[in-house]
């Protein structure tokens, strides 16, 4: 990198000013030799960061450069932490007994969506889902509750996942719909209200709410999306791709069309 080896020539040479070598410069180390920050004396360094600070000033654009390029690693290191962990949780993420099913269940595509009842980007991302799911009878879709907003969100999605054990397939989904298009803040009251709205049985909600089924499925959810590096809602997987945000229905289904071409996120 520029920004480096320009540094560590400085270095060498503020070392040589603050020692009064005069032949220093001349002989400079490569910068591989270069002796460590420790082995000046405050002379010393104090001329190294004059010399620094002095080209910094004057070229703004290395600095720029060292930015960007640092950024650039570390989202290249990102992806590819994401990527191992997309591949060690594939079963887990495609075929667990927690998530929601929504579209054709034996789907040649599964798109996992990872959302919370309170995110206003989810809940404009869900007419994207219904689109999808309405216009492509091969897509599977798995709903995995993702509460990072609060206890609010924490409360509805222990209610949601508790009426998955009385609500299958359509009905299900419209719950789901339901919760998530509510006004304001959504919270384990709304949920119950709404599941009684829809005829079930609210003791035995209430106590499934608290039960084991429920915990594995938040912990397990939780885990994955700690295990992907997920920062937010929603939060879409399709194949070896992570979509972070509501980014609309063609990039999903131009990702989509890409999995069943060549059978990655992009050809």
């Amino acid at each position: 990198m520029r920004l480096l080896r320009h540094l560590l020539s400085s270095v060498a040479l503020a070392g040589a000013l603050a020692s009064g070598v005069s032949s220093a410069v001349a002989q400079a180390p490569a910068p591989a030799q270069t002796a460590p920050a420790a082995a000046f004396t405050d002379v010393q360094r104090q001329a190294i960061e004059v010399i620094i600070k002095d080209y910094l000033v004057k070229n703004p654009d290395v600095l720029q450069e060292a930015i960007a390029e640092g950024e650039r690693r570390q989202q290249e290191t990102q992806k590819l932490a994401q990527s191992a962990a997309l591949k060690e949780s594939r079963e887990a993420l495609v075929n667990s007994p927690h998530g929601v099913v929504v579209g054709n269940p034996t789907g040649d595509v599964t798109l996992v969506e990872f959302f919370d009842y309170n995110c206003g980007y989810c809940r404009k991302a869900l007419a994207d889902i219904q689109t999808l799911v309405k216009g492509d009878p091969k897509l599977r879709v798995v709903l995995k509750d993702f509460p990072v907003l609060g206890a609010e969100s924490l409360e509805a999605s222990k209610i949601a996942l508790a009426a998955k054990q009385q609500l299958k397939g359509d009905k299900l989904f419209e719950f789901h719909v339901k919760l998530l298009e509510s006004k304001g803040r959504v919270n384990g009251e709304r949920a119950t209200a709404l599941a009684k709205d829809m005829g079930l049985d609210i003791a035995k909600l209430q106590k499934d709410s608290q039960g084991a089924e429920v915990k594995a499925a938040l912990a397990e959810n939780v885990g994955l999306g700690d295990k992907l590096g997920l920062s937010g809602t929603p939060a879409f997987i399709i194949g070896d791709e992570i979509i972070p945000g509501a980014v609309g229905v063609e990039p999903i289904r131009k990702t989509i069309g890409d999995i069943r071409q060549c059978g990655h996120a992009s050809c």
